[in-house]
């Protein structure tokens, strides 16, 4: 199963006035070379899924992630980036839609998914102790497409991946 946008849908608005658009990732190309910095491409046993991501791999980005975002398409999603693997804990204080969180080493294997974090929850949601990659999609879809740990990524940002880039 391959996930991919459909059409040009835009985003309810973050707070602040700035207007988050469907366009503001990339549309997915089917065609296109299989590593891409807006692409991410997941496989298991499920066979095959891909989004398009926003890549957060700073300190400012990574700490905004996806607060204030309304809604978001379902072949979408943000990918958290870290310099090294190490423990890693989330909250969804000032996120308004519910997500799955993806954990994943620094070999971009999954280990631990959350499904369903809460909007505006201050629980903290830990990953792990060795995580490297946190790929934050819309709640139910890590269940929907059977994405769990042993489940492998794909993306330019993996160092050293299990599954390596053409």
């Amino acid at each position: 199963m391959i996930i991919a946008p459909i059409g040009d849908e835009v985003l309810d608005a973050p707070e602040g006035g700035a207007t988050l658009l469907a366009g503001d990732f990339p549309p997915v190309d089917p065609t296109a070379p299989a590593c891409r910095e807006d692409t991410i491409l997941l496989r298991g046993d499920f066979g095959k899924a891909r989004f398009s991501v926003q890549v957060a791999d700073d300190g400012p980005k990574r700490a905004r992630g996806l607060m204030h975002v309304k809604s978001m398409p379902p072949s979408f999603g943000m990918l958290f980036v870290y310099p090294s693997a190490r423990p890693v804990s989330f909250w969804m204080k000032n996120t308004l839609i519910p997500l799955d969180m993806i954990f994943a080493d620094q070999h971009g294997v999954v280990q631990r998914v959350h499904s369903m974090a809460q909007p505006r929850d201050l629980t903290q949601i830990p990953g792990g102790d060795s995580i490297q990659y946190v790929l934050e999609i819309n709640g139910g879809m890590a269940n929907m497409l059977g994405i769990k740990p042993g489940s492998q990524m794909r993306h330019p940002a993996i160092s050293d991946p299990s599954w390596r880039c053409n």
